[in-house]
């Protein structure tokens, strides 16, 4: 599989419990610093707010991944926004959910669902979009086969990132969807001028 699912326009939600008020936000993040930057914006936004809590997943796979209760019991908040963006498999991706306490205890149980149906409906609101995971080859084609290394990478449907001439031939950097880049090294391994550099 060499796509993943990913949040490109940002999404917001309300949803009360018992006169409680959760405000969830969803939002793009390519970094661990860009998700906990959006959850200080929120914060500083809704300083009354006695609870911010989130969580982040990031990389095509989601492997990197934070969440946090912000003072709620453990496991009671940010793990269930963790569990929604697991759930609905969106990665590159933070969530902020916002709590008003409304005067009347949820208990552990019912604050994991109203968290996890805030942030639901936040990713619901979100423009989800799949983006293709690519891998980059770097190719040195002296001058009498620089156009048929462009040609076997036109039929992989591989992209040039950045092309460099020496008095030899030309260095090229070549962007591929991940799929495809196994049958675009043996095309290129065929010819024995092309290097393949890793």
């Amino acid at each position: 599989m060499d796509t993943y699912r990913t949040i490109a326009c940002s999404g917001e939600a309300v949803f009360t419990e018992k006169r409680s008020k959760f405000l969830a936000f969803a939002a793009h993040a390519d970094t661990a610093e860009e998700a906990l930057s959006f959850v200080a914006t929120k914060r500083k936004e809704y300083y009354d707010a006695r609870h911010v809590c989130w969580a982040y997943m990031l990389g095509s796979d989601g492997a990197e991944n934070r969440s946090n209760d912000d003072g709620e019991p453990s496991g009671s908040a940010g793990k269930p926004i963790l569990g929604q963006l697991r759930a609905m498999e969106i990665t590159e991706a933070v969530v902020a959910v916002v709590r008003y306490f409304g005067g009347v205890k949820l208990g552990t149980g019912g604050l994991a669902v109203a968290y996890k149906s805030a942030a639901r409906l936040a990713l619901e609101a979100a423009t989800i979009e799949e983006r293709i995971i690519e891998d980059e080859l770097f190719v040195f084609a002296p001058f009498t086969n620089i156009d048929v290394c462009l040609r076997i990478a036109r039929n992989h449907n591989a992209t040039i990132k950045s092309q460099n001439y020496t008095t030899e031939g030309s260095h090229i950097l070549f962007s591929i969807r991940q799929s495809r880049i196994q049958g675009f090294r043996e095309a290129l391994s065929r010819i024995y001028t092309l290097r393949l550099i890793d």
